[in-house]
């Protein structure tokens, strides 16, 4: 088991602080994938960690803060990769599809979507889950829809609600996604991985532009 050693006496440094908590959300993000926020304890995470549960608590007093340190650091990673795709893109809709290829593979990545997967489906029974779950993905899908309302703004993609377009085009990725995260192969074949993505994107695409047959960019 891979321990954060620490230095002989004193407080850890900085380092070792930063080592040690993120090797706690990871295990809490698997443990959690595993079991469920529900049948998931302190107590288990901290043994699996080989730390003792004092520790655990005095960085997170609860099981429920620390779920939402897990989910907070994956917000700050993906909100970044989706920015990041969305400036990559010189015209609103040529970065409106880097945005939507980024979303598209953290779904394929297995270990990334079974925790959310895990999460969505406890919250199915809990109303307080729900509730964080719905302010997780708004926060979440807040750079796709700011790359969607600059396409509206530049005529290639119909007008209304941004939040409602954006849902249209995760419903179609997260098919796309799951086709992609259920298939036989311990690794899915890239190019079926990547047809699939087009497909999605072309209805899409076709479903939103403006007008028929506009010569949108692709």
């Amino acid at each position: 088991m891979n321990i954060v050693r620490r230095r002989g006496g004193g407080r850890p440094t900085r380092e070792e602080a930063e080592a040690l908590t993120r090797r706690l959300l990871d295990s809490a993000r698997s443990t959690f994938a595993r079991k469920g926020v529900a049948n998931s304890s302190m107590e288990e995470i901290a043994a699996e960690l080989g730390i003792s549960k004092h520790t655990l608590y005095r960085r997170y007093p609860n099981k429920h803060a620390l779920l939402e340190a897990v989910v907070e650091r994956d917000l700050v990673r993906f909100r970044k990769t989706l920015a990041d795709a969305a400036g990559q893109g010189d015209a609103p809709l040529a970065a409106l599809r880097n945005v939507a290829r980024s979303y598209f593979r953290f779904g394929t990545d297995r270990d990334y979507s079974a925790f959310y997967l895990s999460v969505t489906v406890e919250a199915v029974f809990s109303l307080p889950l729900r509730e964080r779950l719905a302010a997780w993905s708004s926060a979440a899908l807040e750079p796709v829809v700011q790359v969607i309302i600059s396409a509206q703004a530049a005529g290639l993609v119909v007008p209304g609600s941004a939040m409602e377009i954006c849902h249209v085009l995760i419903d179609l990725l997260e098919g796309a996604n799951n086709r992609v995260r259920l298939c036989l192969s311990e690794s899915p074949d890239a190019a079926e991985s990547l047809r699939l993505f087009e497909s999605r994107w072309a209805i899409f695409q076709t479903a939103m532009m403006p007008e028929p047959n506009c010569g949108l960019e692709v």
